[in-house]
């Protein structure tokens, strides 16, 4: 198997790293570290998203006619790993190219596609997800927000949790009940929903994570077409499987982990700390998990550069990328001691972003328990 990028590819990642030497502000380090929901990061996003869009490289994986390149799914995923080794400058706005613009090429209308798809691949849109509630996080199949028919429109009531970047998001890709009577996978569909629609009320929820990162969003009396529906109605539960296949990879997380590693083994050879076989057993370990976290990576994007459908080989990319990071965050801990611990230490932060890679796209406990049935094809009993 061949594992060399082409001179092509290297010579892309090259010109992207000179390109963000150039556009990152000096104080990009503190700004990161504040999260990708901080108003600093996003404010910078919408000036940063645009000049990568000028450059063709934003959607370049996209096809030409939604305002694309055609680039491989390979290309695409070296800009996510250089964005990521910055603390991810292009803020929520990762989100729209991986899986919000995927997911209605292929579910959208031809309207929908025209509405949502150019300022997508213009890095002019905002968008975030109304998944989880506070009776269905990670268990989704069991949310209760409804949207029924009323005439020519869906009356939405209901509410959402832990949603990220809905403060400056334009569109809401909201997932709702719109048959009462239905349980879990059935019933189910997706809206895609303008933020500023009257009824949607949202509150921050204070965290450890970062600024401005999780909210809650209530939904009172909302009136959205029919029109805004995304696929058939009732049949939602596939295009939130086939988006969460795309959003398991796309932030590759393990590029940001193996730069900390890279500065953490640094820090403990100057600090003699290489002389004792636990640190350098913990470095191996965190090693090995980065490069196994990328290369399972790899092996999702080599699928559909193949045009592969989605596999279960998301969710053990997704587990091994969370062991990673943990690892890293521990071990910055252990060798920084308690400096690690005041906030906006590389090793603090670092730590506050691994936290969060355990819940986001399903805990991973539900991911362990998705590759025992769909990829060890293990009983359930």
């Amino acid at each position: 198997m061949e594992f060399e990028w082409s001179q092509e590819d290297r010579e892309f990642r090259r010109e992207l790293q000179e390109f963000l030497d150039e556009n990152l502000p000096g104080n990009w380090d503190q700004i990161s570290k504040d999260g990708p929901g901080s108003d600093a990061q996003a404010e910078f996003a919408s000036e940063f998203c645009p000049k990568l869009a000028q450059k063709g490289w934003l959607t370049q994986n996209w096809p030409r006619e939604y305002g694309g390149r055609d680039a491989t799914p390979w290309r695409h995923a070296i800009l996510g790993e250089e964005m990521w080794k910055r603390g991810e400058p292009r803020s929520s706005q990762y989100m729209n190219v991986n899986w919000v613009g995927p997911t209605i090429m292929r579910y959208g209308s031809e309207e929908q596609k025209a509405a949502f798809l150019p300022p997508i691949s213009e890095g002019r849109a905002t968008w975030c997800q109304g998944f989880s509630e506070p009776e269905a996080g990670s268990d989704l199949v069991s949310l209760r927000t409804l949207a029924l028919r009323d005439g020519d429109d869906y009356l939405i009531n209901g509410s959402k949790i832990w949603t990220s970047y809905c403060n400056y998001a334009q569109h809401c890709f909201l997932v709702v009940r719109t048959d009462p009577n239905s349980k879990r996978h059935r019933g189910i569909s997706v809206l895609l929903v303008p933020m500023d629609t009257p009824g949607i009320e949202i509150r921050e929820i204070p965290s450890l994570v970062g600024e401005r990162y999780f909210f809650e969003v209530f939904l009172s009396d909302v009136r959205v077409p029919i029109s805004s529906r995304l696929g058939p109605e009732n049949e939602g539960w596939e295009v939130v499987t086939y988006s969460l296949a795309f959003e398991r990879v796309g932030a590759p997380r393990y590029a940001r982990a193996a730069l900390t590693l890279d500065e953490l083994a640094k820090l403990a050879e100057e600090r003699g700390l290489l002389e004792d076989p636990t640190v350098l057993e913990k470095l191996g370990e965190a090693r090995a998990l980065c490069e196994a976290s990328r290369l399972l990576t790899y092996r999702v994007i080599d699928l559909r550069a193949h045009d592969s459908p989605p596999t279960a080989d998301t969710n053990v990319a997704r587990v091994a990328g969370t062991m990673a990071e943990r690892a890293v965050s521990e071990l910055a801990f252990e060798i920084f001691g308690p400096e690690a611990l005041e906030y906006g230490h590389s090793a603090e932060a670092h730590y506050r972003l691994a936290m969060t890679a355990g819940v986001a796209v399903g805990t991973t406990e539900v991911n362990l328990n998705l590759i025992a049935s769909r990829f060890l094809e293990l009983p359930k009993e």
